[in-house]
Parts: structure tokens; sequence; C-alpha cells
């Protein structure tokens, strides 16, 4: 998550040692950062003890699966055609996922409303009608494609690719993979069992999970190399600091 205080129409700013993110986002940025690291470690470890998957309300050793992932499992009893099972660190993953994974969601709760009541989204993600077109969308896209390091402008504000895609990120994903954790969960489904009931099942909702989070990952790494790309010790600075030191940090 990252705030940025121009849009692609503006110029950049003449002036150097300028605020790029608040200290709010920054906060949020790296608690995010931490959390989501957590939920990937503790992620794996939970796949790895039961790398099937099924759609529906039930699913186990002795139904047939959606798909399997072809890893080894964690468990003796989860016939994957390996000749051994890897170390089960299934408790401590899940309790650790669990904490993660609202650590996450209160984070994303407060950027939100952060974002919403000082029009963030509005100004600084939601692209404007010019940037619309297909000539600029396929050319931003191109440049992704192609690794190319951001010109000036775009160390202050966000093309119209990156606005599209944090928007789906935070509005969609994030969401929907909040929405099916909760339905993978016994306590919550007790109470609100509908959530899994919309999605098809309890075992629906881990797939669509499981789906929803391989997106997340794509994102992340897509995320980090842009990042080196632009200048990992510059952009970490600026999102640490909150201030672009220079605009010749960003050739």
């Amino acid at each position: 998550m990252a705030d940025s205080t121009l849009s692609l129409g503006d110029a950049v700013p003449a002036t150097t040692d300028a605020l790029r993110h608040s200290a709010l986002v920054r906060i949020t940025h790296w608690l995010a950062t931490v959390c989501i690291l957590a939920l990937l470690l503790s992620g794996v470890e939970i796949l790895i003890s039961h790398p099937r998957f099924y759609w529906g309300e039930t699913g186990n050793v002795m139904t047939p699966s959606l798909f399997d992932l072809p890893i080894p499992a964690s468990r003796p009893w989860v016939n994957t055609g390996y000749r051994f099972v890897l170390p089960d660190q299934n408790g401590w993953s899940r309790n650790l996922h669990f904490e993660a994974a609202w650590a996450v969601a209160l984070t994303g709760f407060v950027y939100v409303i952060f974002g919403l009541r000082t029009r963030h989204f509005r100004n600084n993600l939601l692209p404007a009608g010019a940037d619309l077109t297909r000539r600029v969308f396929w050319k931003d896209v191109a440049s992704h494609l192609r690794f190319q390091r951001p010109d000036d402008a775009e160390a202050w504000s966000y093309n119209v690719v990156q606005r599209l895609t944090y928007l789906l990120v935070i509005f969609v994903l994030f969401p929907v993979a909040i929405w099916t954790g909760l339905a993978m969960s016994p306590a919550i489904l007790s109470v609100f069992p509908i959530l899994a009931t919309l999605l098809g099942g309890h075992q629906s909702a881990r797939t669509i999970h499981f789906f929803v989070s391989v997106l997340l990952v794509l994102f992340l790494v897509i995320h980090v190399v842009m990042v080196c790309r632009a200048g990992f010790r510059d952009r970490m600075r600026t999102m640490i600091t909150g201030r672009i030191a220079s605009q010749k940090d960003y050739p």
C-alpha cells in the first residue's frame, strides 16, 4: 500500500525533500508487509499438510479431488504419490496464520478508512478518464512487461496500470481473501454459515482462497521486482522517511 500526492497529469514538483508518503501510509505499509510475510510462510506450511483441493462442502482423502498439487504432504495419510512425508508444522502455522490474518485485516481496515476520509483513493488511485484510453493503457502494460524504469513523473504518482492493480488488490483480492478465510473457520461458520454457503461450501472457500492467495503472491513478486527496477535503495528510503530527497534519484 502506498500514497501519492499528485495525479498523473500533474507536473513533477520543482522542490526537493518533498513529502511523498504520509506517516499512516508508511506505518500500514510496513505492518502489512510483515503480516503478509507471516501469512505466506504459515500458508505454505498449512498447504503442504493437505495439498489437495475440492469443491463443495466436504472433501478428504477418501473423496475425489478437484486438483492436487504435485508436492509431498506433511501427513502420512494424505497420499500424494511420494514415498516420504515432510515434517508436520501444522500446529504453529495455523496459529500464526490466524493471528497474522486478523492483524493484516485490521491494518487494511485502518488504511481504507484513511483513504476514504482523505479522498486518497479518489484523488490518487482512481484513474482519470484520459488515462483509461486504449493507447495509454497498453503503453503502460508494455512498459511493465519490458520492466522499463519509471520516468520522473512516476516517482510522484502512479500510471494507470499501477492504479488499477492497487484498486483490484485493495477492494477485490484482499476482501475475497478475508471472506474465504472466515468461511473456513468453524467458529465463524457456527455463527455465520452463509459465508461458506454463498461460495458453494467450506471446501469451495478453501479452493478460492488458494487461487486468490496465488494472485496476491504474484502481485507481491511483481511489486518487488518493479521497486528494484525503479531503484530499490531510493524507493525504500522514501517509504521509510516519506520523502524524496532528490529528483535525480529517479532517472
